[in-house]
């Protein structure tokens, strides 16, 4: 781990004034045989890094392009582990969501990680939605999740004076946790295993064949006016034995950039900005999480409580045109989050508590699903995608891991050690 930080060092200006990389240059770059590197220091990354490093004994080396971790989708969500019932039954999705609730809950515990279970009502507020919920239950039930119960408008009321419904589903297994501390414990049982965290450091390309693949990194602000066409200089060449692609809204532009991976297996990507509105009075009006019936595209605007009791709203959905595959592999994503837009939260959020005032919504924070199906399609399950389908031993690319993937990281990461272990 010391060698690839001396080398990153070393060599970062070696060619920094090249036009074009030549093979003199290729040659000249220091390249180093490592064992495991995870693309991307999200709460997934972190999660697969912890479980190589702690069960399965790998050294690790965490690549991150920004200057920390959990910056992009896994510190702008809802932060609610999910129960598992909106899934379909036996796909990665719902075995992962619950699984992976179970892992969570259980980790929180061990680690005094702050969490609550405060379980989840998901309403239906007129008589079309009733079949909708019926539906979920059936599902939630198929896919193994506890204790749900259906009720009538006045019994949801009872527990939600301020709730509006003709019927809900009760989820007591759903909750809210910390992701940032949550994140903070795993990371430290990697690096206590011997993982190393390299931040500011962007894997710009590969080149992949039947003995594996070769990495090209540079240092993250080499490439920040880069105008997306010429060919990119890269500072080191890491030779792993196991890579896993955890790059999250990044992953399909940058196994786009992997020399010798057939294009054939990498899903187009679609993305949905999400804006989140927060409640400005002091007063809470709820004390479980509430869900309307889902939408295209997402759960629908929902209420969430963070640790502090802070009510947020949302998210919306809004899909997003035009994002060209080296804006996505940087992240160049527009997070603001327009007040205008509020104008739209409002009717939607009295179908189910009539008593939100005007002008009670103040602009909150937005984030980025990372989808691969779009509009009006039906939703993709999570790709979890192996050499048995892009032929390259020892990679694992992770394509689409929406939500509920803070709630499955650590069954994801169960799944990918596995599955790497058992084929190297």
């Amino acid at each position: 781990m010391k060698k690839f930080k001396t080398l990153l060092a070393t060599t970062r200006n070696a060619i920094k004034s090249a036009s074009y990389f030549t093979d003199e240059q290729y040659k000249s770059v220091s390249k180093e045989k490592v064992d495991a590197v995870v693309i991307g220091a999200g709460v997934v990354g972190i999660a697969i890094a912890r479980e190589l490093a702690v069960n399965h004994g790998r050294e690790v080396i965490v690549l991150e392009s920004a200057s920390t971790f959990g910056t992009g989708t896994s510190s702008r969500n809802s932060e609610v582990i999910h129960a598992g019932i909106y899934y379909p039954p036996n796909s990665l999705k719902a075995v992962m969501c619950v699984r992976g609730r179970q892992l969570l809950y259980k980790y929180c515990k061990q680690h005094d990680i702050p969490h609550k279970q405060i379980g989840k009502l998901i309403v239906a507020t007129g008589p079309s939605e009733v079949p909708k919920l019926n539906t979920l239950m059936t599902r939630g039930i198929e896919n193994g999740v506890e204790g749900l119960k259906l009720m009538e408008g006045h019994e949801a009321t009872r527990m939600e004076p301020e709730l509006q419904c003709l019927k809900a589903l009760l989820s007591p297994a759903s909750g809210i946790v910390d992701t940032h501390s949550l994140m903070l414990s795993m990371m430290g049982e990697a690096e206590s295993h011997g993982t190393t965290f390299s931040y500011n450091t962007t894997v710009i390309g590969g080149h992949c064949d039947k003995d594996g693949i070769q990495l090209h990194i540079s240092e993250s602000k080499a490439i920040k006016n880069h105008d997306g066409r010429s060919l990119l200089q890269p500072d080191v060449i890491l030779i792993p034995r196991l890579l896993v692609n955890s790059a999250g809204l990044g992953a399909p532009a940058l196994s786009k950039r992997f020399n010798g991976l057939d294009v054939e297996v990498i899903p187009t990507p679609y993305f949905a900005r999400g804006c989140y509105f927060v409640l400005s009075n002091s007063k809470t009006p709820f004390q479980h999480l509430i869900y309307p019936i889902p939408e295209d595209g997402g759960l629908g605007v929902h209420v969430t409580l963070d640790l502090n009791g802070q009510v947020k709203f949302g998210p919306d959905v809004e899909w997003i045109n035009g994002i060209d595959d080296f804006s996505s592999f940087l992240n160049m994503f527009d997070y603001s989050v327009p007040g205008e837009r509020a104008k739209l939260f409002y009717p939607e959020i009295r179908r189910y508590y009539p008593g939100l005032k005007d002008g009670s919504l103040e602009p909150g924070y937005a984030g980025i699903r990372p989808k691969v199906s779009g509009p009006n399609q039906v939703p993709c399950d999570f790709i979890i995608q192996g050499e048995d389908i892009h032929g390259v031993p020892g990679l694992v690319n992770l394509f689409g891991i929406e939500s509920p993937g803070l709630t499955s990281s650590m069954a994801i990461a169960e799944h990918v050690a596995a599955r790497l272990n058992s084929e190297n």
